[in-house]
């Protein structure tokens, strides 16, 4: 089954266009679409482009390993006059006027790298340039030279690296040219002149080793010192012929190549820097490059200056070659082999009596007083671990497409090991590595566009980090398989199905079952699409038949836009809803007491009065958490939408003695990855916060942080680093705790499915026992990942999302449209069943909510993306567990306001099993603090006597949702409160403008 990923998100696609090209953007921005530009400049996001081979931008570069961003390139290349800046592998800046050599077009998925100094920010990828334009149009395409004085143009013909069509290289002093490389082969008494690769000079008296003319689109390639004129292109040459008389005998000038002369140039024997000292002249590219770092072209280049630079970077090994090239390494690799040192004749750039090697020839110099060449790279395909096995050297897709969707790069360490060992752990049966430092990891179906397979000798790149072991070629991937059940997700014949329930009237934000058993829908009133919104209604599930009835409209005061909401333990179960999305309403405490029953409408509404109850912090996005005491723990958010962080957490009811919100670092230095963080109250009575792709356990008491979590693990890209992936809001996943069974003595286990690594949505869940020792996530890949609701038999509905992007408006696409069941009592690999499919989109703003008969009410989308309008349809999805032909057994309880450790009496009626096969099961919660319990209970007959949970750190006090289970078959629901209502909630607040319902038991 090919995998999936989604999340509760969307990504913002921008157009913008030049003639005859059409191009978009992958700008990430967290909530409305804002156009691509850079402040104070005129540039543009203009697209991904493609960047193989010959430069697309060939003019100046930078690299920054740590601090690259968007904005930095952009004034590096602006201030140099280029109009265009284009940014790769995450770290690289490339500048150009014009996109040249090929560059075109790829998919906007392509470009997937954050940059290294703003992970906000994307920096390309491996071949791939996020391109921006200043608007100026490009210069013309650079054309032949038809003739230079006698020299005449004789078209475009091939070359080969290892049979040259013209054999003699030559050094061109100054800016590269044809007319700079006609004199020089006029000054050495050669007839024919060719321009190769935009600054490679070759003359000769003949066209040698079966040179012939080629298509004249293939030499296109602008000069390096003249962008109008061409210069060959990749192994293709634009041959010259001299008309006129050459008198001389064909020989190598000063500085020249290696041609019959004598040898004018030498290697540098002595005073060099670090302890260098020359090695000898190599063979280089007789079966592939034999150093594997190459420094940029440099037409001042030294001896001293090329080691000098391998020297900085760490390298023991620096070569020059064809006057200008610096190469650098550790070793030297692909077969290499020491040649003549009369071939190692051409003239440094920056020193016409130093030899810098010559055509396929390095001048190699060590600083360690030896040379380690190791023999020609082989695949490996013995001694691989787990289950892989090799397959062969395979075609990427076709026009450059990439057949898998996760691509890591390992500029240095890259190994077919490293590669199949990441592949594996996240749940990949595929593996390819590409161009020596690229390791691709994805799904057997993937290769579907592939051609087929290659020779093998196309996959001719050595591993950086193995170069004895082959890691690919150009366009081609050395392919590896896992051999064996790597996910066992199940495929059940029952997987239940998505039912159309009733047409909405809002798109809702925040949705709450209360425990009148009705569903209560508030949306962003005041910036609501639809003008008579008042903001809050309320769904009565007996009345879906008739659309006027079964929706009771109510009201709110302030924009409820991203605030959150918990159910208070009060006596009325009043939901409690916090934050908003500016000014005042961020500060807002909303208050609603469900009442009235199936078919009779209440008469409650939402009470609210900023001027007498508000936070003390404005909030966007805060979770909440009920805190075992009772009172209610605010936790994060910003100052409005999209402001500054709000990096404090608060509680409610506010304390006496003035402002009592705390700063926390942890929170300010992860905005705006950490928004709805995830809360928990653990066994111990500390409370468990994941926010962005970290963790912490916190004191309740100081909220001081008693134990800092391992990372959460995210993209198989990078799976510890930020940068590849986060949990929370705007990346979107969901966090839940593993049912608890009595006597509740083993570890807690939290689980985190979803969320996103800023382009492709995370497929895999995490899950950590938080309190135990040396705890560490343990990751499990998915099918798919999305919104977690816990189920009555302890399983998990996962519904809803995305399966590329983030959160916000616009900033995802791909819908997910499959449901998925988690069972946690299974091992991990085999935990997820594939269900049934939906037709409705649910990306950003959707929800899904556990209704009194097992079911689960699936509402919203509001991406605000032509693709995806507003969704006002409800649906339900029913599990497998009714959809089994099985009838739903029933319950009622003899009192619902239970003490811990108490004993309670429910009368039972069983239509399959007995109560020996039955449970029974509590849930708590709504998305925020959602826990799952499997009481004691013994039974005598048809009564049975439930033992309430020990205390407020197994089950802090609040409502439940009581179910019985006749084997897999749920009851519908009854409510008891477990607890009471120890913070006095019933009491407060004690303003004019709110209900109390006061203290006491349950009405």
């Amino acid at each position: 089954m090919p995998k999936m990923v989604a999340l509760t998100a969307s990504l913002a696609v921008l157009a913008l266009s030049l003639p005859r090209i059409s191009h978009a953007s992958t700008l990430r921005v967290r909530q409305s679409p804002s156009t691509p530009a850079i402040p104070g400049t005129a540039f543009k996001f203009l697209g991904c482009f493609t960047d193989q081979g010959a430069r697309s931008l060939g003019g100046a570069t930078f690299t920054n390993t740590t601090g690259m961003t968007v904005e930095s390139c952009i004034a590096f290349c602006s201030a140099q006059s280029f109009n265009f800046a284009g940014l790769e592998f995450a770290q690289e800046c490339w500048c150009g006027n014009e996109i040249a050599n090929g560059g075109t077009n790829a998919t906007l998925s392509d470009c997937n790298s954050p940059c290294t100094g703003d992970a906000s920010e994307i920096c390309g990828a491996g071949n791939r340039l996020s391109v921006y334009w200043n608007g100026v149009q490009p210069p013309p395409p650079p054309t032949v030279v038809p003739s230079v004085g006698l020299w005449e143009s004789l078209g475009c013909y091939n070359d080969s690296v290892n049979a040259r069509a013209l054999p003699t290289g030559v050094n061109v002093p100054g800016n590269f040219t044809v007319e700079g490389c006609t004199e020089a082969c006029f000054e050495a008494d050669f007839p024919l002149a060719g321009m190769e690769f935009a600054d490679q000079c070759f003359c000769s008296t003949a066209i040698a080793n079966g040179g012939a003319p080629i298509a004249a689109s293939l030499c296109n390639m602008a000069c390096a010192g003249n962008s109008t004129e061409l210069c060959g292109g990749p192994n293709a040459l634009n041959v010259y012929n001299f008309t006129g008389t050459i008198t001389g005998t064909p020989g190598v000038p000063p500085g020249g190549g290696p041609g019959t002369g004598p040898v004018l140039v030498n290697p540098v024997t002595s005073g060099l820097p670090n302890n260098f000292t020359y090695a000898a002249c190599y063979v280089d590219n007789a079966n592939g490059r034999i150093m594997g770092t190459q420094n940029p072209d440099d037409q001042g280049l030294t001896v001293e200056s090329c080691v000098t630079s391998c020297h900085s970077q760490n390298f023991t090994l620096a070569g020059m070659e064809f006057g200008v090239q610096c190469f650098c390494g550790n070793t030297l690799i692909d077969g290499a082999t020491v040649g003549d040192e009369s071939t190692c004749n051409m003239a440094c750039g920056g020193n016409s009596q130093e030899a810098c090697g010559g055509p396929n020839r390095l001048s190699v110099y060590t600083s360690s007083g030896s040379v380690v060449a190791l023999p020609v790279p082989t695949p490996k395909n013995s001694s691989l671990p787990g289950q892989w096995e090799y397959q062969g050297c395979l075609q990427e897709g076709p026009n450059g497409a990439r057949l898998f969707p996760n691509e890591i790069v390992q500029q240095t360490n890259n190994t077919v090991e490293f590669c199949l060992n990441q592949c594996a752990a996240f749940g990949y049966p595929a593996a390819g590595l590409e161009f020596g430092q690229e390791c691709y990891c994805g799904d057997v179906s993937d290769i579907a566009q592939s051609p087929g397979f290659a020779p093998e000798s196309d996959c001719n790149i050595p591993c950086p980090g193995d170069p004895i072991h082959l890691c690919g070629g150009g366009d081609r991937l050395q392919y590896y398989t896992w051999n064996g059940v790597m996910n066992d997700w199940k495929t059940p014949a029952n997987t239940g199905r998505y039912e159309f329930l009733v047409p909405g009237v809002v798109v809702p934000l925040l949705v709450t079952l209360g425990i009148n058993n009705k569903v209560s829908f508030v949306e962003k009133f005041g910036t609501s699409e639809f003008p008579n919104s008042t903001g809050a209604y309320e769904l009565d599930l007996s009345l879906v038949d008739d659309f006027e009835k079964t929706w009771r409209t109510m009201h709110v005061k302030s924009d409820v836009f991203c605030s959150g909401a918990v159910v208070l333990p009060d006596r009325s179960a009043r939901h409690l809803m916090f934050g908003g999305w500016s000014l005042d309403s961020t500060f807002g405490v909303r208050l609603y007491a469900p009442d009235g029953s199936p078919g009779v409408n209440g008469t409650n509404d939402w009470e609210e009065n900023f001027d007498e109850l508000h936070l003390q912090r404005g909030r966007w996005y805060p979770s909440g958490l009920v805190m075992p005491n009772g009172s209610v723990l605010i936790v994060g958010g910003e100052v409005g939408s999209n402001g500054a962080p709000e990096p404090t957490l608060e509680i409610l009811p506010t304390p006496q003695g003035g402002p009592t919100y705390l700063f926390m670092d942890w929170l300010n230095r992860t905005d705006p990855n950490n928004l709805y963080p995830f809360l928990h109250v653990l066994p111990s009575g500390n409370i468990f916060v994941g926010y962005y792709n970290e963790a912490r356990i916190l004191n309740p008491a100081t909220f001081d942080t008693i134990k800092t979590l391992p990372n959460m693990p995210g993209s198989v890209i990078n799976p510890f680093d930020g940068k590849a992936g986060g949990r929370t809001y705007p990346l979107e996943g969901t966090a839940v705790l593993f049912p608890q069974h009595a006597p509740y003595t083993d570890p807690l286990t939290v689980l985190v499915c979803g969320g996103s690594n800023f382009g492709l949505a995370l497929d895999n869940c995490v899950s950590i026992q938080p309190e135990v020792d040396g705890a560490d996530w343990v990751l499990e890949p998915i099918a798919s990942s999305h919104d977690v609701h816990a189920l009555p038999d302890g399983t998990f509905l996962l519904v809803n999302g995305a399966k590329q992007g983030v959160a916000g408006f616009g900033l995802a696409t791909d819908p997910n449209l499959q449901a998925l069941l988690y069972d946690p009592t299974q091992a991990v690999g085999s935990r997820i069943s594939i269900l049934n499919e939906t037709i409705v989109a649910r990306l950003y703003h959707s929800e899904s909510t556990l209704l009194p008969d097992g079911r689960v009410l699936i509402s919203g989308s509001d991406p605000q993306s032509p693709q995806f309008p507003e969704e006002m349809r409800v649906e339900v999805y029913i599990p497998p567990y009714l959809t089994d032909g099985r009838k739903q057994p029933s319950f009622t309880v003899d009192q619902k306001d239970w003490t811990y450790g108490g004993s309670y009496t429910i009368h039972v009626q069983l239509f399959q099993g007995t109560t020996s096969t039955m449970r029974v099961s509590l849930i708590a919660g709504n998305a925020m603090g959602m826990r799952t319990l499997f009481p004691e209970f013994s039974c005598n007959g048809n009564t049975c006597t439930v033992v309430a949970p020990p205390n407020v750190f197994v089950a802090p006090p609040g409502w439940f949702s009581l179910w019985v289970l006749d084997g897999p078959t749920p009851s519908h629901l009854n409510w008891v409160r477990i607890g009471g209502d120890p913070g006095e909630l019933g009491n407060w607040p004690d303003f004019p403008d709110f209900t109390l319902p006061g203290m006491g038991p349950p009405a």
